[in-house]
């Protein structure tokens, strides 16, 4: 996590870093690449020690590049396994995104690769494209500062969101497909919003092509008519704020009185959450690293993936404001504090008092972001369907009934308006991540609206969302729900786009 003094700012200062256990402030000195490194490191979780995989740059896990500044970066492999790493929001040359084969092969053990590309500003990050290791935390922030960050009057606060097993991920995936990942018991998590994990072969699991032979006003979009969500299919042991759990935060020096912009990434595997800003007021300013018509609230649902930017406006009088991250459909949470200097800061325990509901059933969270950068209005020259499905047991998940072992490419020419609508015909929800695009929300649900800029968005169960993007360049962009475990058991395909 950083702190970036807000009187630096004003003072001109645009290097004044104050980092913590999560110093993403990292910058190339003149032309020369900044150095990453995929390694080891060691956390303390609860009082226990976790070796985990990370993501190293100059000054600690992660990036942050000033306006202007052009990502340059040797990547090196410094772990005993074969990796590669998808700079996530960003929109390199193809040959750069980081998906494995797609064209470039993994890094071998000490093998270094360099990168070099114009970035898009915002709230970005970066993983492993290897979902096993994504889930033993090799990812990191990589933030992306515009000229208006840099002028603003307001300190910048990464927030960056993990979930945690002390088991190897392949002993997590074992208890996940054999469905006893959840336990639903009151002392860790419940299942919450009538999860049921004996649904195994849900009746929600279609098949698509019973589903696109029923008219579109016939299909069951937008609620669930009583039947029951899968929210959380695995119990971890711990949910981590930069690296931290409430055991220990992560507590950020305030001003009276401050601005604070809090850059929220949810870079867990399986676990969206609530941001609740508590006493403080926020407002929503941005979505994966891109501006929206301000939302005032004090709760905000982030599913894997995505990226809030939260603006608070800090009380006049001293004190300390927790900023908490509350697991949907159950009591755990994480979270970090922001306090003045010398003000008293109580303990918090890792269990709320009531379950957290579930996110965005409704998509009411969604419909209210307008975007400030809309697509140029223009033709829609080809639309696709693509149908989300699967079930608990067997854990298997799907785009339009097929894995990525046997998918079918989404096909588009470049330069061409396209609209995909993903209609979700499951019982969990489905954070849907394209590559090499930023598309806008047009349509949720049948009714059209000019939404956010994404390129992720969350589609709840029986829901259907649809975006709109420009083709970019011809290649083989992955399409794929970032929901760790249902991209490893096949819901992933690629749009494939031509000259």
């Amino acid at each position: 996590m950083t702190t970036i003094s807000r009187r630096g700012f004003l003072a001109g200062s645009s290097a004044v870093l104050a980092a913590s256990s999560l110093p993403v402030g990292s910058r190339a000195q003149g032309d020369a690449p900044l150095s990453l490194a995929a390694t080891t490191r060691t956390l303390d979780i609860d009082g226990r020690a976790a070796t985990v995989f990370g993501l190293a740059g100059p000054q600690g896990e992660g990036l942050i590049l000033d306006p202007g500044q052009r990502f340059r970066v040797d990547l090196t492999n410094d772990l005993d396994v074969e990796t590669i790493i998808h700079w996530h929001g960003q929109i390199p040359p193809n040959v750069q995104d980081g998906v494995p084969d797609m064209p470039m092969p993994k890094l071998r053990p000490g093998e270094t690769r360099s990168y070099d590309y114009a970035p898009r500003p915002g709230t970005h990050w970066m993983h492993s494209h290897v979902p096993l290791q994504e889930i033993r935390q090799l990812a990191a922030p990589l933030i992306v500062r515009s000229p208006e960050d840099i002028a603003a009057d307001r300190q910048e606060v990464v927030l960056f969101l993990h979930d945690f097993s002390f088991s190897t991920p392949e002993e997590v995936m074992a208890e996940i497909t054999a469905g006893h990942g959840t336990t639903g018991h009151d002392d860790h998590g419940a299942m919450g919003q009538g999860a049921m994990p004996g649904m195994a072969g849900s009746a929600m699991a279609m098949d698509p092509a019973e589903m696109s032979a029923m008219p579109m006003d016939a299909m069951p979009m937008g609620g669930m008519g009583g039947m029951a969500m899968d929210l959380n299919d695995y119990d971890w042991d711990a949910y981590l704020a930069n690296g931290r759990t409430l055991s220990d935060p992560e507590v950020v020096t305030v001003e009276r009185g401050g601005r604070v912009l809090l850059r929220v990434i949810n870079g867990a595997a399986a676990t969206v959450f609530w941001i609740d800003t508590g006493a403080a007021p926020a407002h929503l300013v941005a979505v994966d690293g891109h501006g929206v018509v301000p939302v005032a609230g004090r709760r905000f649902g982030i599913a894997m993936g995505q990226r809030l930017d939260i603006e608070i406006a800090l009380p006049g009088e001293g004190g300390a404001w927790p900023i908490l991250a509350l697991r949907e459909g159950a009591r755990d949470r994480t979270g970090l504090i922001l306090a003045t200097p010398g003000a008293a800061i109580a303990r918090l325990g890792s269990l709320a008092a009531t379950e957290a509901p579930a996110f965005d059933t409704d998509l009411a969270q969604e419909s209210r972001l307008v975007t400030r950068d809309p697509l140029p209005a223009r033709p829609v020259e080809r639309g696709h369907m693509l149908m989300l499905s699967g079930a608990m047991q067997p854990y298997v998940w799907t785009i339009d009934g097929r894995t990525w072992a046997n998918h079918l490419p989404v096909e588009a020419r470049s330069g061409e308006r396209v609209e995909l609508m993903f209609h979700n015909m499951s019982m969990m929800g489905h954070p849907m991540h394209l590559h090499g695009h930023a598309f806008q929300v047009v349509e949720i649900n049948g009714r059209r609206l000019s939404g956010a800029r994404r390129d992720t968005v969350y589609v709840p169960p029986m829901a259907s969302v649809t975006v709109a993007l420009d083709a970019g360049e011809a290649a083989r962009w992955m399409l794929h729900c970032h929901h760790m475990p249902h991209l490893a058991t096949g819901m992933m395909t690629e749009l494939s786009v031509t000259a």
